[in-house]
């Protein structure tokens, strides 16, 4: 009579490659945040070379077999006019410089709105924006939302609310090609960001939640809203 060949040790084999699998699993994402977070901490003195939206969009044009220019101009905070300064917090996180990385009041509204039945704003900070676009590009997943949601403290902590604020208006998106206040400013207005005036910047600050669909020249409505938020504010 032959015997049965034993078939019960591929369990424990295949049990033991599951938690191999999850061990080095777990320690790759662990690296990568802390490469992130280093990233972060490096970014107080080094001006970031790219970011994740700008390979986006030019690996989208690879793909698509598109002609793609890139404009991308760093420069301190302290070239950028105040107004354009002023028109995009007031446009994106007007609690900026009173919260901590996330705007809990803006949460709260949205998930209302969300309740309601539609959404009419976002909750995004800028710090948030700034993290997303650094790492994760334009793409949405609770996956991004939750290592967003840990980086976005370091962000905070690392490098302060004036540098986070110029690093974000030298890398946001600000049209097809266009990253930065000084390259948006030279596209759209034939100026430098230093020289931007008011009204021109407040019309800059509205294209942003949608720049590759919105012009400045057709954000009037948009951008008194804007110039009555930065008048409200003391600006």
């Amino acid at each position: 009579m032959t015997p049965r060949p034993n078939t019960h040790p591929k369990a424990p084999l295949r049990k033991g490659f599951l938690r191999s699998f999850l061990r080095w699993l777990i320690t790759g994402v662990v690296l990568i945040w802390v490469l992130a977070a280093l990233t972060l901490a490096a970014a107080r003195w080094i001006d970031p070379p790219t970011t994740a939206v700008h390979m986006q969009r030019r690996l989208q044009a690879w793909i698509h077999h598109t002609q793609y220019h890139e404009r991308y101009k760093f420069i301190p905070l302290g070239q950028i006019s105040p107004d354009l300064q002023h028109s995009v917090i007031a446009a994106e996180d007007a609690r900026f410089y009173q919260h901590h990385g996330f705007d809990w009041h803006q949460i709260q509204i949205a998930a209302q709105d969300d309740w309601e039945g539609g959404r009419t704003r976002g909750a995004s900070t800028i710090t948030q924006q700034l993290v997303k676009n650094l790492f994760f590009g334009t793409g949405r997943s609770f996956l991004r939302k939750g290592a967003e949601f840990t980086l976005v403290p370091v962000a905070e902590f690392v490098l302060g609310k004036r540098r986070i604020l110029e690093i974000y208006l030298n890398v946001v998106e600000w049209g097809p090609g266009i990253y930065g206040a000084e390259s948006a400013c030279r596209y759209y207005d034939g100026t430098g960001a230093r020289n931007v005036g008011r009204q021109q910047a407040a019309r800059l600050a509205a294209i942003l939640p949608a720049p590759l669909k919105r012009r400045p020249e057709r954000m009037n409505n948009y951008s008194e809203l804007i110039l009555e938020r930065m008048r409200q504010m003391g600006w």
